[in-house]
């Protein structure tokens, strides 16, 4: 993908039937920028990155973020910062697809 530009992001989305779909819109050292993509039922476990802030801000669907012991409501709309070392993970709890953008700073090349 060719930056800077202008996209809408779900229209990058990749689904797979057997796990969690993803896809890199943007990454350098500093930051990544993609898409968690879920059908109904798919789950990204909990974990934790120990060098790594997340942001989520989810773009269609519903589901449950996993945060610290906690299961916290999520829709289109709703955004959710795991900062490093928290461990978090989501959950597709609705009818439909789940796609959900995800920041990380610093990037993973960076570590």
């Amino acid at each position: 993908m060719d930056h800077p530009s202008a996209i809408r992001p779900e229209q990058h989305a990749v689904f797979r039937a057997d796990k969690m779909g993803k896809s890199t819109l943007f990454e350098s050292p500093h930051l990544l920028v993609g898409l968690n993509c879920f059908e109904p039922g798919q789950q990204h476990a909990l974990h934790a990155h120990g060098d790594m802030d997340k942001v989520y801000q989810v773009l269609a669907g519903q589901g449950e973020f996993l945060l610290e012991g906690r299961t916290i409501p999520m829709d289109a709309g709703v955004m959710l910062v795991a900062p490093r070392g928290v461990p978090h993970g989501i959950r597709n709890t609705g009818r439909e697809r789940l796609i959900v953008l995800a920041i990380l700073a610093p990037g993973p090349s960076a570590a």
